[in-house]
C-alpha cells in the first residue's frame, strides 16, 4: 500500500468519480491513477468503487470505509510537513480560508490586509460557499479554516470557536412607509414583502425564528446569498431588505435607509472552526488572533484540548465577544 494510492481514491471520490478531472487536478495521467487503484483493490481484496465497463459509478460500502479511514492519514501526513515547514521557515506556507460572501466582502478585508502586511511569504487562499460547503471544505481537509454563522455545528470532528456577535438591519429606500416609523416593529416588518438571505445562510434562522415566536408569516419574495445583490433587489422596490448590519456602508449605500433591527432579532454569533488534530502553524494562530484577538494562543490551546462541543461552550461562557 502507498500514500500515493490512498492520494488517489481520496481524490476520485472527491471529483465525483471523474478519474480524467482527477488526473488533470493532480497533474498525472488517467491510466495511471486507474492502474494505482487496481493494485490498491488487489492488495486489499475488496473493491473501493463499483464500475460499469471502465467507468466508476460508486463507492462501494467498503470503500467508504476506506476513503474515509485515508482521508485521516493523509492529513496526519499534512500536519507532519506543517511541523516541519514551520521550525524548517516559520514566515512561509499556505493558508486556505473558507467562507460566505458577507464574512469574505465585509468582515475579513482588514484582516487579511493586516495579515498579509505580516506573513508577505504566506499564500492566502480564499473559497466561498454556503456554511455546508464551508464546514465539509475544513472537515475534509480541503481548507485550514471555517468562517460561518451557519452550519459549523453539524460537523462534530470541528473545533469552533466564536468570533464575535452581530446583529441585523433593515434597508428601504428613501421614502419608504417604514423608514417615517418612530418605533420599528416585526408585526409592520411583515406587512411588507421582504428581501433576505437564503435559508441556512448569515443567522437566517434567528430571522425565522423571531417571526414565528410572534406568529407571524413574512412575505419572503426573493432571497439570495449575497448581501449586495439584496440591496440590490430592494433598490428595484422588490421588498424591504435584511441583511447584517456590517453589510451596510453609508458611504457605499447613500440612497438607502438603515432601520436597527437589534431589538426585534436575537444576535447571532460568527466562528472560526478547524479540523481536531490540526498543526496549529505559527501563522495560522496569528491569523485567529486578528480576526478575533480574544483567541489568543493560550485561549486556542485550551479549546484544542476541549473534547466536546459541550466544554468548547463552557470555555467561552464568560468571554465577552466583540460587537460587529
Amino acid at each position: 500500500m502507498k500514500l500515493q494510492q490512498l492520494r488517489y481514491i481520496w481524490e476520485v471520490a472527491h471529483h465525483d468519480l471523474n478519474v480524467s478531472a482527477t488526473a488533470q487536478s493532480l497533474f498525472t495521467s488517467q491510466p495511471g491513477i486507474s492502474k494505482q487503484i487496481r493494485l490498491l483493490e488487489d492488495e486489499l481484496g475488496v473493491e473501493v468503487f463499483a464500475r460499469s465497463g471502465k467507468h466508476l459509478t460508486r463507492v462501494t460500502p467498503a470503500g467508504e470505509r476506506i476513503i474515509t479511514t485515508a482521508g485521516e492519514i493523509l492529513r496526519k501526513c499534512e500536519s507532519i510537513k506543517q511541523i516541519a515547514q514551520e521550525f524548517s521557515n516559520e514566515k512561509r506556507g499556505t493558508l486556505s480560508i473558507a467562507t460566505t460572501h458577507t464574512q469574505a466582502r465585509y468582515a475579513l478585508p482588514p484582516v487579511i490586509s493586516a495579515f498579509i502586511k505580516q506573513y508577505p511569504d504566506v499564500s492566502l487562499h480564499m473559497h466561498q460557499g454556503t456554511p455546508m460547503q464551508i464546514a465539509e471544505m475544513a472537515a475534509d481537509g480541503t481548507v485550514d479554516f471555517a468562517i460561518a454563522t451557519e452550519g459549523l455545528e453539524l460537523f462534530g470532528d470541528l473545533v469552533m470557536m466564536p468570533c464575535y456577535r452581530w446583529n441585523r438591519c433593515v434597508v428601504v429606500p428613501q421614502g419608504h412607509p417604514l423608514a417615517k416609523l418612530q418605533k420599528l416593529t416585526l408585526e409592520a416588518l411583515a406587512e411588507h414583502p421582504i428581501v433576505t438571505y437564503v435559508f441556512g445562510f448569515t443567522g437566517r434562522s434567528k430571522l425565522d425564528e423571531a417571526f414565528s415566536h410572534r406568529g407571524l408569516s413574512p412575505k419572503v419574495v426573493f432571497t439570495a446569498a449575497d448581501a449586495d445583490v439584496i440591496k440590490t433587489y430592494v433598490r428595484l422596490g422588490l421588498g424591504v431588505g435584511i441583511v447584517a448590519r456590517m453589510a451596510v456602508d453609508a458611504k457605499l449605500d447613500p440612497d438607502l435607509v438603515v432601520l436597527d433591527a437589534s431589538e426585534l432579532f436575537e444576535p447571532s454569533v460568527t466562528k472560526i472552526g478547524f479540523r481536531r488534530g490540526t498543526f496549529l502553524r505559527g501563522f495560522m494562530c496569528d491569523f485567529i488572533e486578528t480576526f478575533a484577538p480574544h483567541l489568543d494562543r493560550e485561549m486556542l490551546e485550551k479549546a484544542v484540548q476541549c473534547k466536546n462541543k459541550v466544554e468548547l461552550d463552557e470555555l467561552f461562557m464568560d468571554v465577552d465577544l466583540p460587537t460587529f
